[in-house]
């Protein structure tokens, strides 16, 4: 059994949940596993990497993918540029893992590029996958040459601040009805990343701010059987899941200075253990749903019409392996339903724990 799995297991022991998380002590390394146990994931990145290692970065100062249907506005350009992020992230980890400079010399391209050029606009549905640059910084951080380590480090920090601020002060930044409901998912994509963030840096203001927004939004997102509320509004597993998936990685990212957020329950009783809980019948196959049928959001059925995968239909558990897997790190008992959708977790997981 992989040693962030072991990790997962010290982990899932159960303890009395208190309402308040204890300040964060000094914080360890950002990956909990082992290099040498990632290196059992490298050949599979390699194969994945090895093309591109002569590469050059595509970047743009904005993408735009949210509340759109294929070949509206930037979309499509936004997509393709978005493929520079994983290859960021899995050329730092494979590095990492011992794959050699030349996948460091890969991440370091990509992610110069794009702290270079882009423009944060604090829409967290375009940006979610941004924590892919983030994931990047934490590996090479100490890599990098002073100005561009200084370049990223204000990137990020400001990118976070300002993410912070726009909760605080309800800013909108889309026309999506979705943009000005700050308990959704939407609010949840801005969690993960604000907490990546501050963990990356090792910034204890933006750390607290975070611990606080994450609190919110467990007592406004999640009801106390573990029921989201993105569930009430679009009927659908897939919004489930995409709320469940952020406030988890938000958890790992605490996890690495040393704080248990998914056990963290609000004064409702909420937790994200109970929203996993809740998602698990779903996933495992016990519990079918037909998956948009009620939605209040009219994007819903546009994209049903416009013959988007995964908005009409039966709700497919494969669609659920991901954050199972994410489950899997804090909770072993969702360990065999992990394995029973995807056999393997992803990468970025089993290499870092983050």
């Amino acid at each position: 059994m992989r040693a962030w799995i072991l990790a997962a297991l010290a982990v899932a022991v159960p303890v009395q949940v208190q309402a308040q998380i204890a300040p964060a002590q000094a914080a360890p390394k950002w990956c909990s596993v082992p290099p040498a146990e990632g290196a059992a994931y490298l050949p599979s990145l390699i194969h994945e990497l090895q093309s591109k290692l002569d590469s050059q970065p595509a970047p743009m100062a904005h993408v735009h993918t949210e509340g759109t249907l294929p070949h509206q506005g930037i979309r499509d350009q936004s997509i393709v540029a978005e493929r520079d992020w994983p290859v960021m992230r899995d050329a730092a980890y494979a590095w990492r893992a011992g794959a050699g400079d030349a996948y460091l010399a890969l991440a370091t391209r990509y992610f110069n590029g794009w702290v270079r050029v882009y423009q944060p606009d604090l829409n967290p549905i375009d940006e979610t996958n941004l924590d892919d640059l983030i994931q990047t910084y934490a590996v090479i951080a100490p890599t990098l040459t002073p100005d561009d380590r200084a370049a990223a480090q204000a990137l990020l920090h400001g990118w976070a601040k300002a993410y912070i601020d726009s909760v605080d002060n309800h800013h909108v930044v889309s026309v999506s009805p979705q943009a000005t409901t700050w308990n959704n998912n939407w609010e949840s994509h801005r969690i993960k990343l604000v907490t990546m963030m501050a963990v990356a840096l090792d910034d204890d203001e933006l750390f607290h701010a975070a611990r606080r927004l994450f609190q919110a939004q467990i007592e406004a997102n999640i009801h106390g059987d573990g029921e989201v509320r993105d569930f009430e509004e679009r009927d659908a597993m897939h919004y489930v899941i995409y709320d469940l998936e952020p406030l988890a990685q938000a958890a790992l990212a605490a996890r690495v200075r040393g704080e248990d957020w998914f056990n963290y329950q609000a004064d409702n009783g909420a937790s994200v253990a109970k929203g996993f809980a809740w998602l698990y019948p779903y996933a495992n196959g016990d519990k079918p749903h037909e998956e948009f049928v009620h939605s209040k959001v009219l994007f819903d059925a546009q994209r049903a019409a416009a013959g988007e995968k995964g908005y009409a239909g039966p709700f497919d558990p494969a669609t659920a392996g991901n954050v199972m897997w994410l489950g899997a790190a804090f909770d072993a008992h969702y360990l065999p339903v992990a394995r029973k959708l995807h056999p393997q977790p992803p990468a970025w997981l089993a290499m870092c724990g983050v």
